[in-house]
């Protein structure tokens, strides 16, 4: 029913009316004063002469103590004192009393005035109220509360037959996930849960579609309850509250019933979302959940449910273009230009609050789920950031622009102030240069925007490109195109071993950025309709990789772009356990999946850093330190840790890790800078490196600006390692890796190896009759994989694989333990890297016979050398002026100061078929050369050969070194002790600090020593050989073999 504005008075037009118990209508003081007359008497007279009674006998109380004191002998100012302290602890008492009067008071108060004034919280606006844009549709309330049960029904099934299963696919932990109840409020048939408060139609952008805007308001007593029965834990949702803006678009307008052909529904901003969880404290106990919080478990819900995510509901079959109405195209890029603010408040304090500080700024910059984070400006209140990032604009009118200033704390950061800003406003102007004002705070944020139009075709391409080039654009460089790929389905994938059905989802990559469909569970026809957008700098040299994955596996299955015919085709000889009733025949040879072996080896030098900031505080942050910055690497499921360098914000670490990489593209290097504290690591600066760039060109030396903080940047130097199935070069690589060989960093990968264990055969019985459950371990020095159990059989199948890093093959060996679960050793077999050395190609594939046991492993081992392309190792029949043409490489490698040829030539110089034969008392090879950007002279003992000999046993021979004319134990290097060979291989490095000319100054004397015997510290002298630094070309540094010579005097260690 409707009514005029003059039926009643507004709401806002009442005057406040105090509280005060003479206001209650006068019903309710007849009632009182009719109560209180009809009172009997005798039971007061009773009452009062109790409560005389009661009051006589506190006062004689209160004359105890002072009869006390004065039988005791006291004072009488322990009386006093006691009472002063009696009547200060009533007073407290009877202000506390009145507080909590007056507090009760004004909430009765506030309740009584809401009930009178703010009628509306019940039933909203009433129908009669509208605004010029924004209409009431009482009739659509109607509908959907009669619809409400039916939708409680539909959203039970999504959940039940579509969340769960994606959830219980997210996480291993969260295998028993279910939904045990699920209600979207029913309780009060009074309360309608969701309202529609407003409906506005826009004019429509084509005329084959109608726009509306609904302004929803849901407040319901939704109770959705989750099970996660491994952990016995539940948790679940009690009350709800949404409110937003939701967009439904009728298209296409047909001209046939039912007129509309689909209806499209997204929310156009972020909603307000507001959950109450109950048992969410249970539910975050859970492994690999420990990490989400409240807040980000609502923000992951509110992004699901805006742009570009989108419901399509199809009215008619057979409907055309499903996908461009499921995934339109963007309406347009918008370029956001982040240049600065002022006038920011000032939120840091110092000494608890008595000093004010400035703050440390940095902005959100949010287009619907689009979201960007600008760096750190430290103590500034006028901060200058610079930044550009580019937004996807799909709908006009209605997405906005949103730029939320913080201030960076290491607890909670503080909120500075908001701006929005409406696209609709940038479409218009085209281009917009100007100081916002921020709300809810003070101060300026200063943008550009720009709106950027889509066009369907490449004739301005070349144009945009050059234009692009004189665009100055931090952190990314600027876009010239969008690539937007629809994902529909996929039919006839292959089964899993055992004919399971698969998890399929698949990882489209441009580059360095990677985007994943979602998984769709046990079926190998999965449909995905799901849209994936692309900003591409040059569309002419970038491309698109796709790859299909089965979830549960991290085996790439399907290829981007099949190389040869037929590469889409699965491997038919691969084993299918349980496949045939039949036992297969034995086979001979492995048959591991394509992409065994093809994995790379990354080289990660971390050289320096330079401007870090300074995180050290002394006297309460009144007198600034230093920092004694680390740094961390993470990748591919690695972690690595740089020593630390005390007290410097331009670090020099020098220090070398490699990882086995595969060519999944999308990994990315995370290195985080720290500085070391006694209680917590105080954060410096992290930064990414996609791998895609190392991986392709091989090489990669960058400073890397460190983000999150105002200052520092990082120099990182990677190189991919090429492994090569051939010997020739190993001793090249040994030599190189003793090059650039660093002190402060482990020994140097030199080979790759690559270890298939496909299965087992007759393994020795348990207890004689029953099969054991068995495993195997391989390990190769410190490093060891370790296989699935395989359930009671003598014949397991493995099909499993693991990767080393190898720093000497002529020394190590491959060990294989194969055990039973629970029954100890059943067989064992060593395997020397020496052999695969010799074999063809560097692999051995065949069945092993099994040491203590009669068992038998079939067994794939391939070796291959890790020859640097940036280092001037290369095959004899490469030529030299390959490398010479690329100079501006070798500048990366920290070791490596001399050009590509000039290395080549150290090592071209090492002992061939054609070197003289040793003299009488052997040989000893040496490099020599000096590293200037570190002022070092550096020698590397490589090995003796031909050392003569006292008596029947071979010597126990070590190399001493000492720089003439200084004698004293500052200058003296000393080797390790290698036992009974004349012919010792060292391979160690040793370094001087001192200029270059000092060091031209100096002899290198080397001798070669052996131990005379166990108890006596006397050392036998082998021979000498002395070197004149002047006379060698220290920048050349040629490792070659000279001859010892003899000394009459001995001497000791």
């Amino acid at each position: 029913m409707d009514r005029s504005p003059g039926d009643r008075p507004s709401p806002v037009d009442q005057p406040y009316v105090p509280s005060d118990p003479h206001d209650q209508p006068p019903t309710a003081h007849a009632k009182l004063d009719q109560s209180s007359g009809n009172q009997p008497a005798g039971p007061g007279a009773a009452g009062e002469a109790l409560a005389v009674l009661t009051s006589f006998g506190r006062r004689l109380l209160v004359l105890v103590p002072v009869y006390l004191a004065g039988a005791i002998g006291l004072s009488v100012g322990f009386v006093l004192f006691g009472l002063a302290l009696y009547l200060g602890w009533r007073r407290v008492r009877e202000e506390k009393e009145r507080s909590l009067r007056v507090a009760r008071q004004l909430l009765d108060d506030e309740e009584r005035l809401t009930t009178k004034t703010l009628y509306m919280s019940h039933r909203e606006l009433p129908a009669w109220v509208s605004f010029p844009d924004v209409e009431k549709a009482e009739w659509l309330n109607k509908i959907v509360a009669q619809v409400w049960p039916f939708l409680g029904q539909y959203m039970e099934k999504l959940l039940a037959e579509t969340v769960a299963p994606a959830v219980r696919g997210s996480n291993p932990h969260l295998q028993t996930f279910t939904f045990t109840r699920v209600e979207l409020g029913e309780k009060h048939s009074s309360l309608q849960p969701l309202r529609i408060v407003g409906v506005r139609v826009h004019p429509a952008q084509r005329k084959e579609q109608i726009l509306l805007d609904l302004n929803i308001s849901y407040v319901g007593d939704v109770q959705i309850d989750v099970e996660v029965k491994k952990y016995f834990c539940k948790a679940g949702v009690k009350g709800m509250q949404l409110q937003g803006v939701l967009r439904v678009i009728l298209e296409p307008l047909i001209g046939n019933l039912p007129i509309v052909g689909a209806v499209s529904m997204f929310f156009i901003r972020r909603p307000t979302l507001d959950i109450n969880w109950t048992g969410m404290t249970n539910l975050l106990d859970i492994p690999g959940l420990s990490s989400l919080s409240d807040t980000m478990i609502m923000d992951s819900i509110a992004a699901f449910l805006v742009l570009p995510n989108r419901l399509l509901v199809p009215l008619v079959p057979d409907l055309q273009d499903v996908a461009q109405l499921r995934s339109p195209l963007p309406r347009g890029i918008i370029r956001i230009h982040l240049l600065a603010a002022r006038g920011l408040s000032s939120k840091d304090k110092y000494v608890k609050g008595l000093i004010e500080g400035k703050s440390d700024p940095y902005a959100l910059v949010r287009v619907g789920t689009q979201t960007f984070c600008s760096r750190v400006i430290d103590e500034e209140l006028n901060p200058q950031w610079g930044e550009t990032y580019e937004v996807m604009v799909h709908e006009v009118p209605g997405q906005e622009v949103e730029v939320e200033v913080f201030d960076k704390d290491p607890d909670k950061d503080d909120f500075l102030g908001r701006m929005k800003l409406d696209v609709g406003k940038v479409l218009q102007a085209g281009v917009m240069d100007e100081w916002f004002p921020l709300q809810s705070g003070q101060g300026q944020v200063h943008l550009r925007l720009e709106w950027l139009s889509l066009l369907p075709d490449a004739e301005k391409l070349e144009q945009v490109l050059q234009w692009n080039r004189g665009v100055s654009s931090h952190p990314e460089p600027p876009s010239a195109a969008i690539l937007v790929v629809y994902l529909d389905r996929a039919q006839d994938l292959p089964l899993k071993k055992g004919n399971k059905e698969p998890n399929p989802m698949v990882q489209l990559s441009i580059q360095d950025v990677t985007q994943e469909s979602k998984a769709v569970y046990n079926t190998n026809c999965p449909v995905w309709e799901a849209a994936f957008r692309f900003f591409l700098q040059d569309p002419r040299s970038q491309e698109l990789d796709v790859q299909l994955l089965y979830l549960d596996s991290s085996e790439v299955r399907f290829p981007a772009v099949p190389s040869t015919p037929g590469a889409w085709d699965l491997d038919d000889e691969s084993p299918q356990t349980g496949s045939s009733v039949d036992a297969p025949p034995r086979p001979s040879h492995t048959t591991p999946d394509s992409n065994f072996g093809t994995e790379n080896v990354l080289r990660i030098h971390v050289l320096e850093a330079q401007d870090l900031i300074a995180k050290d505080r002394f006297l309460g942050g009144l007198v600034k330190g230093k920092s004694d910055p680390y740094v961390k690497l993470k990748l591919g499921g690695r972690s690595f840790r740089s020593r630390v360098v005390r007290e410097d914000l331009n670090p020099r670490w020098n220090e070398v890790f490699e990882v086995i990489v595969t060519s999944i593209p999308g990994q990315e290097l995370e290195v985080e800078v720290f500085d070391k504290d006694l209680d917590k690591d105080d954060f410096l600066g992290r930064c990414k490196v996609s791998l895609t760039t190392v991986l392709n060109n091989g090489f990669l030396d960058e400073w890397l600006t460190l983000e999150d903080v105002p200052s520092g940047r990082l120099h990182l130097c990677l190189e991919r390692l090429t492994p090569r199935p051939t010997a020739a070069e190993l001793e090249e690589v040994l030599q190189v890796n003793s090059l650039i060989q660093t002190q402060k960093s482990a020994e140097l990968a030199a080979a790759l190896l690559s270890v298939y264990l496909e299965r087992a055969e007759d393994l020795p019985l348990r207890k004689g009759t029953k099969p054991p459950s068995p495993y195997a371990t391989i390990a190769v020095g410190d490093t060891s994989h370790k296989t699935k159990t395989v359930s009671q059989t003598s014949a397991p199948v493995w099909d499993e694989s693991a990767s080393f890093l190898i720093r000497k093959p002529n020394s190590e060996s491959l060990e294989l333990q194969v055990q039973g679960e629970g029954t100890g050793a059943l067989g064992s077999l060593s395997l020397p890297l020496s052999e695969l050395l010799v074999a063809d190609r560097l692999c051995l594939d065949h069945w092993f016979t099994l040491s203590n046991g009669p068992g038998q492993v079939l067994l794939r081992a391939q070796l291959r050398i890790l020859v640097s392309q940036h280092s001037g190792v290369e095959a004899y029949s490469h030529s030299s002026s390959s490398l010479s043409e690329e100079p501006e490489l070798w500048g990366g490698l920290p070791h490596i100061t001399s050009s590509a040829p000039e290395l080549r030539q150290r090592l071209t110089h090492s002992d061939s078929p054609l070197e003289a034969t040793a003299g009488p008392l052997g040989q000893v090879k040496l490099t020599v050369w000096y590293y200037s950007e570190e002022r070092k002279l550096i020698s590397i003992v490589h090995s003796c050969r031909a050392l003569r000999q006292n008596g029947r046993d071979p010597p126990d021979p070590y190399v001493s070194l000492l720089l003439l004319p200084d004698k004293n134990r500052g200058t003296k290097r000393k080797s390790s002790q290698k036992k009974r060979t004349p012919n010792p291989e060292f391979d160690e490095r040793f370094e001087w600090e001192l200029p270059l000319d000092e060091a031209l100054r100096r002899k290198l004397d080397v001798s070669v020593k052996s131990s005379s015997s166990f108890m006596s510290r006397e050392r036998e002298l082998l021979g000498k050989v002395q070197l004149d630094l002047t006379e060698i070309d220290l920048s050349q540094g040629a490792a070659q073999w000279y001859d010892l010579m003899d000394d009459k005097d001995k001497g000791s260690s």
